[in-house]
């Protein structure tokens, strides 16, 4: 699976942006999608995760209530729509897709893109 990440960009905080991930190759609809981010000096992060079938939603506290992950399997794409956007939220967006059901943790990732800036400024 390849994934392409796109759709970060410059906006306020209080504001609202949308990223969004395309898959190639194998089939897209077998994997769990996450989020991910990485501020500049710390650790990547994990920010929301869907099942394959959309079923079942994950995210981390930090964002709860303000960012929806979404996924359109044949369209071959997942969705992160951010809003009340903070300056806290600015970071590199990584989409990855695992086959596995811990989708909170790195580590059972197997497939990643290359990531897109979002940056909130104050």
């Amino acid at each position: 699976v390849q994934l392409q990440a796109s759709g970060g960009g410059l906006v306020q905080a209080g504001g609202s942006l949308r990223v969004s991930c395309v898959a190639s190759g194998r089939a897209f609809s077998r994997y769990n999608m996450g989020w991910f981010r990485q501020a500049p000096g710390k650790e990547r992060e994990f920010v929301a995760a869907i099942s394959w079938s959309g079923g079942s939603t994950y995210y981390a506290d930090s964002v709860k209530g303000r960012f929806t992950i979404s996924r359109d399997n044949a369209k071959n794409t997942v969705y992160l729509q951010m809003n009340s956007l903070k300056p806290e939220d600015t970071a590199l967006y990584y989409c990855a897709a695992s086959t596995a059901q811990a989708m909170r943790v790195m580590v059972v990732y197997d497939y990643w893109g290359q990531g897109t800036q979002v940056t909130v400024s104050s």
